[in-house]
C-alpha cells in the first residue's frame, strides 16, 4: 500500500512541475482545494504541503516556498506581489499569509471593486508558524522567529523573537550571548 501512496505522489510531483513554475523532488503536495496561477508558484525540493491548501497567486505576483519547508493543512496563501517563505520553516495548520490588503476608501464601492493593496510579504528562515496564525501584508519575520496560534502578525519582527497575540507583538527575544530566551519589555526589545 505504501508503494501506492509513493507511486501516486510521483505522478503529481510530475503534473505540478508541468503546471508550476517550478516543483522540486523529493517533495509533497497533497490534494489542494484551489490553485491560481500555478506558472507564479516556486516550489523547493523537500517541501511537504498537507491536503486542503489553498493558493492564488494574482497578477504580477510570485510565491516562493524554499527547501525543507512544512505546510499544515487548510492554509491559504494569496499574494500579488513576492511572497516568500524561507527554507526550514513549519506552517501549522489553517493559517493564513498574504501580501494583500483590499482597498476600501471609496464608501461608494464594494471592497470587492477596489484594487489589491500589496506588499511584500517575507517568513525567515526555521520559523515556526502556529495554528490559525494570520500573517498580513507587509510582514517581515526574521529568521527564527516563532508565532503564536491565532496570532494576527503584521509589521517587522527581529530574527528569533516570540510573538504572540492580536495584534501580535514581540514577548520574548533570543540572547546570543547568554543562550537564553528573555522577556521583550513593553516596547517589544529584550530586556526593556
Amino acid at each position: 500500500m505504501h508503494n501506492i501512496y509513493k507511486a501516486i505522489w510521483a505522478i503529481r510531483a510530475a503534473i505540478y512541475n508541468l503546471l508550476f513554475g517550478s516543483f522540486k523532488v523529493p517533495g509533497y503536495l497533497g490534494r489542494p482545494i484551489f490553485l491560481l496561477g500555478a506558472s507564479k508558484i516556486f516550489i523547493a525540493e523537500r517541501v511537504r504541503i498537507l491536503p486542503g491548501i489553498r493558493i492564488e497567486v494574482h497578477g504580477e505576483g510570485r510565491l516562493e516556498i524554499r527547501r525543507n519547508v512544512r505546510i499544515g493543512q487548510n492554509v491559504h496563501i494569496t499574494c500579488a506581489s513576492e511572497l516568500v517563505i524561507d527554507e526550514g520553516t513549519i506552517v501549522t495548520g489553517n493559517v493564513v499569509i498574504t501580501d494583500i490588503d483590499h482597498e476600501y476608501r471609496d464608501v461608494e464601492k464594494s471592497v470587492i471593486d477596489q484594487p489589491f493593496l500589496n506588499a511584500r510579504t517575507r517568513i525567515g528562515r526555521n520559523c515556526f508558524i502556529g495554528a490559525g496564525a494570520c500573517i498580513q501584508a507587509g510582514t517581515a519575520l526574521g529568521d527564527g522567529c516563532i508565532v503564536g496560534a491565532n496570532s494576527v502578525v503584521r509589521g517587522h519582527f527581529p530574527a528569533h523573537s516570540v510573538v504572540v497575540g492580536v495584534p501580535a507583538r514581540v514577548v520574548k527575544r533570543f540572547n546570543r550571548d547568554s543562550g537564553v530566551w528573555e522577556r521583550a519589555g513593553s516596547n517589544g526589545i529584550a530586556g526593556d
